[in-house]
């Protein structure tokens, strides 16, 4: 992905002579800091196929659990996505042949719950902007977990986009209060109240919670303050948890092996980072010994999901038997009919409540077929699913 120009990006970006641009969307700050996260959730859940299909379907207590809202507390999530469809996101940006687009969608063109399903769909337009990496910066979910003020979150999106660069560009301040959602608040237009309420707050929780460090810039009028931006440097202190999009994984060999196979960038960064460049290569190198595997893609992905080792693509962990084995057949099947990004929720969530450092090591080796967690999986997958263990 090519980087962001250095140059102002203040409205209308000007066309540069070698390297793309990145549109201006802007979404509205008066979010809620759910909703804002719950709109980070459905987005990774859609990526993959976000220009392709026409809607999305995600578990919908796995999505309450995702964003922190109680798993049976259909109610906010109701209004949560009421939120969404109401909300207004809007473009400035030049095409590739350089003229100049803007546009306006709601969020979310539509949303409903059915049989413990959130459904939801963004229209033709808003996808093709959110779906290209240069226009839209997808927000780490290890991230966002970890704010508590909606402000903090809003002004984090706002300037990761940006993260590359190493600032913002000038905004004025109406265009400010406007991402922050305070445009509509007399008391916000005196940059005295809209400063210490809002910019300071923010600043300090972006700095201590995320993986950048923004510092603000001001433009003055005289004695008034017109315009802010925010220079944006890593967070050192953050940098054991590799969130730098990527860039890291993509320079490891065994991610051209991946690529080479037809895996997909996201999932092969999914895979590095869930399994260890060691693991993926040795199970690339048992792949390749496989005679009549149709689809090595499939079979890469089953056997890094079970561990497969040793002759005829055994799993590494002993082969369950009786009942045992029927429950752990299930769980499989449930797992695998999961969305890549639901199955690395699962795992996160399942290895979160793991208190036995020797349970925890088995799962991480073994997943779902881990058999020092064999009754904590089956009552997992039974609280989301309660009717698939029924004989």
């Amino acid at each position: 992905m090519q980087d962001i120009p250095r140059d102002k990006l203040t409205g209308s970006l000007r066309r540069g002579e070698v390297k793309k641009h990145v549109a201006a969307i802007h979404v509205s700050g008066k979010l809620t800091l759910l909703q804002r996260k719950l709109s980070n959730v459905l987005l990774l859940n859609a990526y993959d196929t976000l220009t392709q299909a026409r809607s999305f379907q995600m578990d919908a207590r796995t999505l309450c659990l995702m964003v922190g809202y109680n798993s049976n507390d259909f109610d906010t999530l109701k209004q949560s996505l009421r939120g969404l469809a109401e909300t207004v996101a809007e473009w400035d940006m030049l095409d590739e042949a350089g003229q100049q687009e803007w546009g306006v969608s709601s969020l979310l063109s539509y949303a409903k719950l059915k049989g413990g399903v959130c459904e939801y769909a963004y229209s033709q337009a808003l996808a093709e902007k959110l779906a290209d990496p240069k226009v839209f910066a997808l927000i780490n979910l290890n991230i966002q977990r970890r704010f508590t003020s909606g402000h903090a979150l809003a002004l984090y999106e706002n300037c990761y986009r940006f993260h590359r660069t190493g600032s913002t560009g000038w905004w004025s301040l109406d265009t400010f209060r406007r991402l922050m959602g305070v445009d509509d608040s007399t008391y916000y237009e005196t940059y005295k109240h809209l400063n210490a309420k809002i910019i300071k707050p923010a600043v300090a929780e972006v700095n201590r919670t995320s993986n950048i460090v923004i510092t603000p810039e001001v433009r003055k009028r005289g004695r008034a303050v017109t315009d802010i931006r925010f220079a944006i440097a890593p967070n050192p202190q953050l940098a054991i948890l590799d969130l730098d999009d990527g860039a890291g994984l993509r320079r490891a060999p065994v991610y051209e092996r991946l690529r080479g196979m037809g895996i997909s960038d996201r999932l092969a960064r999914q895979w590095l980072a869930q399994h260890g460049e060691e693991m993926v290569a040795g199970k690339l190198d048992y792949v390749a010994t496989q005679a009549d595997v149709r689809s090595p893609a499939k079979y890469l992905a089953a056997a890094l999901r079970d561990d497969y080792a040793g002759q005829g693509g055994a799993p590494a962990a002993a082969a369950p038997t009786g009942t045992r084995a029927r429950r752990l057949g299930i769980v499989r099947d449930l797992a695998a009919a999961r969305t890549p990004t639901q199955r690395d929720a699962d795992k996160r969530m399942f290895l979160a409540g793991i208190e036995d450092a020797a349970a925890r090591a088995d799962f991480e080796r073994h997943g779902w077929m881990s058999a020092l967690n064999a009754q904590g999986i089956v009552t997992f997958w039974q609280d989301m699913f309660p009717t698939a263990f029924e004989d």
